[in-house]
């Protein structure tokens, strides 16, 4: 009634066949592993295969920026100075003379937080061969902002990325990086609430100056390197 033709014992894959098709699967694997991922993650290319297609170089500027951009966040950090608690010292009053009844001052009402609005800016930074620079928008989760920044002629290496607020040390969210870059623009979208914005070094024998344009929702610009 079926035409249909049962395939036999003989045609079934032998256990042999299984294994080499594994072992086979494996060194593929293997093989992509030194020569792709390697070298376009970490910049770890034992082969030279890497660095032939391009991806090592890829590795290496991906590794460069995320150190330079950590190198200098913590060193803004560091710069920053902690404030300190004054203590003031009351005398006692002598024990013959009453105490007076405290004053009562009432405490002064709490600035509001601030508002983000729909705000537009242009700002110009010159960097030295070697400098950075880094600008931050203040900006709550999901807020957009539409972004042009240009090397004016020059090129630049940048890191755009962001930190929510009171972030844990070492913590880094990115949203794009890339290397000898003479412009960029697009659309910023806060992932949290917090700062979110561009890091630049100038790489070259020459000054750069890096031009920026943002225009959206945010609560504030700041250059904070």
């Amino acid at each position: 009634m079926f035409n249909t033709k049962l395939p036999t014992l003989n045609e079934l894959p032998s256990t042999a066949q299984l294994l080499r098709s594994t072992i086979v699967a494996a060194i593929v694997a293997c093989v992509l592993l030194v020569t792709v991922v390697m070298p376009s993650e970490y910049a770890i290319d034992p082969t030279g295969v890497g660095r032939a297609l391009g991806l090592t170089q890829m590795g290496e500027v991906k590794i460069q920026l995320a150190e330079e951009a950590l190198a200098d966040e913590a060193a803004a950090q560091a710069s920053t100075p902690q404030p300190t608690e004054a203590i003031a010292t009351v005398p006692a009053a002598p024990a013959t003379t009453p105490a007076a009844p405290a004053e009562v001052i009432p405490a002064p009402e709490q600035p509001a937080a601030p508002e983000q609005a729909s705000l537009q800016h242009e700002m110009s930074i010159t960097l030295s061969p070697n400098q950075g620079a880094e600008v931050k928008l203040e900006m709550k989760q999901g807020a957009k902002v539409k972004y042009l920044w240009t090397a004016n002629g020059g090129v630049v290496n940048y890191d755009t990325h962001g930190d929510p607020y009171n972030a844990p040390r070492d913590f880094y969210h990115g949203y794009g990086k890339g290397r000898s870059t003479p412009e960029d623009s697009g659309v910023l979208e806060a992932a949290f609430d917090g700062k979110h914005g561009w890091f630049w070094r100038n790489r070259t024998s020459k000054p750069v100056t890096v031009t920026l344009r943002t225009q959206g929702e945010y609560i504030s610009i700041k250059r904070v390197i």
